[in-house]
């Protein structure tokens, strides 16, 4: 029978030395393996296991609420976020009230990067909005993301080296394997009906799409929030208040939005 993933979170009640080991033995003698193990907040370790079956897990769990050492906080099949935290020593934050919205600060972009590659990498329509202040990084980490998801990126609408407005696209970019990047602000205050043609084309087609400033985009569409399957957040800092009035009063977007990569 084919071994089955599974994530493990515990929190530290007693640190003491050897509580890892303690951990690492118990699994062994239930004949589970450790894939990977880190530090995924404070006080919490996090672990990707396998076993052969399920009775396994359920014997592990047992024996692990018996301990006072550890609080189990989640024994699960892994989720995108319990293997991102496991790799990067750190979970995702997500919005308690929204959970498709997702927010990250600068000094995240490798966590954020290797989020989107994952997400991207996904078969199907798929509606990305990412949200920032100008030159916090957000076109780059798509870019980025897409290269490591294997993904043409095509810009449909843009600022990141030169303001791009695209009203129609060549046969071989049209293809569910893409990757098509807009800017609402760019595409909602500078484009012809062309260019909404061909968005919505897009729209229509079985691939990713990242829209930035997504709160614009649908203010001038007829899209709404509750069609982007996931919403990111990026900050320069945790207290940023993502705001677009500035912004506006200064035609920020006019020309170049960040004027090369900004990493």
């Amino acid at each position: 029978m084919e071994k089955k993933e599974w994530y493990l979170e515990y929190e530290i009640q007693k640190n003491r030395p050897g509580l890892l080991g303690d951990i690492s033995s118990l699994l062994g003698m239930l004949a589970i393996n450790i894939v990977t193990i880190n530090g995924v907040d404070q006080g919490r370790r996090g672990l990707l296991i396998l076993a052969k079956n399920d009775e396994q897990i359920v014997r592990l769990e047992s024996i692990l609420h018996t301990m006072d050492t550890i609080k189990v906080i989640k024994l699960r099949e892994p989720k995108l976020r319990d293997r991102l935290a496991v790799r990067h020593g750190r979970y995702i934050q997500r919005d308690a009230d929204d959970k498709k919205t997702f927010r990250f600060v600068r000094n995240e972009l490798g966590l954020l990067v290797d989020f989107m590659a994952e997400l991207f990498k996904q078969e199907g329509h798929k509606l990305i909005g990412i949200r920032g202040m100008p030159r916090v990084g957000k076109t780059e980490s798509v870019v980025a993301a897409s290269v490591c998801a294997n993904k043409r990126w095509l810009f449909v609408s843009s600022t990141l080296l030169k303001q791009t407005i695209r009203n129609q696209l060549i046969e071989d970019e049209y293809n569910a394997d893409n990757l098509y990047i807009l800017d609402g602000i760019v595409s909602t205050r500078r484009a012809n009906e062309r260019h909404w043609q061909l968005v919505r084309e897009i729209m229509r087609m079985p691939a990713v799409k990242v829209v930035e400033h997504p709160d614009i985009f649908v203010q001038n569409t007829e899209y709404t929030i509750n069609d982007f399957d996931y919403i990111i957040e990026l900050r320069n800092d945790p207290d940023e208040e993502i705001v677009y009035d500035v912004v506006q009063q200064n035609n920020m977007f006019a020309d170049s939005d960040f004027g090369g990569f900004d990493f």
